[in-house]
């Protein structure tokens, strides 16, 4: 495994959407938050995305020029229309759009249609938490790979939900989960490298385990915790998607097999600021207290440590600051196919 750099990790992006007429100001605002993806450990959802995205971009798939606006508001919630832009655009603006009005509400909903896949959701929280807010984040998936509790037919998609909670100066308290045992990207990864996936991730028409991540259009992904995670993937689905007039079930647009077609994308962030319930120090203290007696709770025998929601990723994230974002050979071959493609410099590791 070889690293790349931070910074050549988001020069090299923007270079590539800006060679495919992304505006520049946009190319580097995609490519921070692509990063962003890979520094949390997300390495489905960053720039392991490049290739499809410029493949999306190519043929037509979204709009480089949008006008990315608030569609409707009332009060403290609004909705967003991305306008078919990359993903990570209209995210960046419902983020900017939620911090404007938890500073005037104490908190907001705002929910966007119209957007594309915007990478890891733990990224938008993360910004939220960051200036001292609750961040709560909900999408509808790009593709349907989830069939309902029981059934055959793909009408879910991962649909992921993450939840972020301010904790001074201690890492952020931070949950990013799909609602499925395992994210799609993350079959993909195992793919392209060649690898096996769990037996618990997918299964088949027959209800029999896949291994083989590239039988995944065989099959569907199964849901966390079996019914339950089924029921929270169809509510957040209403949630990010009925009530944005975005796209859910049947009308989910697999962006992976049709790059030219419209997503409609639906997505949702809500933040709340703690100090609407109290004093906001003491709350950080209760935080605090409570990650404290998780930690130093009682282990099972053979479990070396309690780790808390986020551990991992800020772990993660401080080696990669130092270290640089992991590269397998496999992603650097696509990668460098994507370089070729643009007419850009290819990456030497």
């Amino acid at each position: 495994m070889k690293y790349l750099s931070i910074a050549d990790a988001e020069g090299f992006i923007a270079s590539a959407l800006e060679a495919e007429k992304v505006p520049a100001a946009d190319a580097k605002i995609i490519a921070n938050l692509m990063v962003q993806s890979d520094l949390a450990g997300a390495d489905g959802h960053g720039i392991f995305r490049l290739p499809a995205y410029l493949k999306r971009i190519r043929a037509g798939g979204v709009n480089l020029q949008p006008n990315i606006r608030v569609e409707r508001e009332q009060g403290a919630t609004a909705l967003i229309n991305g306008d078919n832009a990359l993903g990570h655009l209209v995210m960046n603006r419902a983020v900017e759009l939620a911090l404007e009005k938890v500073k005037q509400h104490s908190v907001c909903w705002i929910g966007s249609h119209f957007g594309n896949h915007s990478g890891a959701a733990s990224v938008y929280v993360r910004k939220l938490a960051e200036q001292g807010y609750i961040g709560i984040y909900m999408a509808v998936g790009n593709a349907n790979h989830m069939a309902p509790w029981g059934g055959i037919d793909l009408l879910l998609s991962t649909n992921p939900i993450a939840i972020a909670v301010p904790a001074g100066k201690e890492p952020i308290v931070l949950l990013d989960i799909a609602t499925t045992v395992a994210a799609y990207g993350k079959v993909k990864v195992a793919a392209q490298k060649g690898e096996s996936i769990p037996d618990d991730w997918m299964i088949d028409k027959q209800g029999k385990p896949i291994t083989d991540p590239k039988r995944s259009a065989e099959g569907s992904l199964l849901p966390i915790g079996g019914y339950k995670g089924y029921g929270l993937a169809v509510m957040i689905g209403l949630l990010a998607g009925a009530l944005n007039n975005a796209a859910v079930g049947k009308g989910t647009i697999d962006f992976n097999a049709h790059h030219d077609l419209v997503t409609n994308t639906g997505q949702t962030i809500i933040a709340v600021d703690p100090s609407a319930f109290g004093n906001k120090d003491d709350f950080i203290a209760r935080v605090i207290e409570l990650v404290n007696d998780l930690k130093s709770s009682t282990t099972l025998p053979g479990v070396k440590e309690i780790r808390v929601p986020g551990e991992g990723a800020a772990k993660t994230m401080a080696e990669r600051q130092k270290l640089g974002i992991p590269v397998s050979p496999e992603l650097l071959d696509a990668l460098n196919a994507c370089a070729r493609e643009c007419g850009i410099t290819s990456l030497v590791l």
